[in-house]
């Protein structure tokens, strides 16, 4: 996705886990068709919205030299320690669905850059999309671009659909705990373009993504402490496996 302008909670996210079980996320493989859109250059000032734990990040202030500037932000402390220990300099702590910056965060940091670049983060931010891209608005300049990827239309549909079957099932309320946001491009254009972006290029791209370490793994990364927040370790432990045989059984009826 391509488009040009005309925190409170607690921290379940681990970055040793995510480096772990997630590493493909920001591997090149996947990584370098939203890069290629972004196409940086060196001087810019680019924002990384969701940049966990700042791989690319740090990957663009190399492109970008000491003449530019990167900005990491993310919702978690431990994803921002991670990006720091990575080197680099400038990275904070927010809800991107309501960018704050810290007290302390130099005023020619919080606007004025030239793109705004975010990778597997938005489809985390169901509670305010539209919030989001106010926040994309908020450092850009005047004619600044905003390059994203991100889950869309029908995307981990199994594991949704079993998600929210093992969860009813036990009379838990699946759509209020589900914690992801996959638009259709029609449906994100129009939170774009209602925010005064000029969408340049927008698009679903089906990529079947292997997991190295397993569905188990998966889901107890990225699961585990969104949808399965506040459940009991044993009963947790009994959805995700659930989930699992169910989405096993659905592979044999291919």
């Amino acid at each position: 996705m391509a488009a040009s302008s005309s925190t409170g909670s607690t921290d379940t996210w681990s970055a040793q886990d995510y480096n772990t079980h997630a590493s493909f996320v920001y591997s090149q493989t996947y990584a370098s068709p939203v890069l290629t859109l972004l196409s940086p250059r060196p001087g810019e000032k680019i924002y990384d919205f969701g940049c966990g734990s700042g791989e690319l990040s740090v990957q663009l202030a190399r492109v970008v030299g000491d003449d530019g500037i990167v900005v990491g932000v993310d919702a978690s402390e431990s994803m921002i320690s991670q990006t720091r220990k990575n080197g680099l300099t400038h990275a904070f702590v927010s809800d991107i669905q309501a960018l704050q910056f810290p007290e302390e965060f130099p005023s020619d940091l919080r606007g004025g850059f030239d793109a705004v670049f975010s990778n597997a983060a938005l489809h985390w931010c169901n509670r305010d999309p539209k919030g989001v891209v106010e926040g994309v608005k908020t450092v850009l300049k005047p004619g600044g671009r905003f390059i994203a990827e991100m889950g869309g239309f029908m995307n981990c549909v199994g594991v949704r659909i079993a998600m929210h079957a093992a969860l009813n099932r036990r009379g838990y309320n699946a759509q209020e705990r589900d914690p992801w946001f996959f638009p259709s491009v029609v449906a994100y254009q129009s939170i774009l373009e209602t925010a005064g972006f000029k969408v340049d290029e927008i698009a679903l791209h089906p990529r079947p993504t292997p997991l190295p370490k397993g569905l188990y793994e998966w889901l107890a990364l990225f699961v585990r402490e969104s949808a399965l927040a506040g459940i009991a370790d044993a009963e947790a432990e009994e959805i995700i496996q659930e989930i699992v045989q169910l989405l096993r059984f659905a592979a044999t009826l291919q």
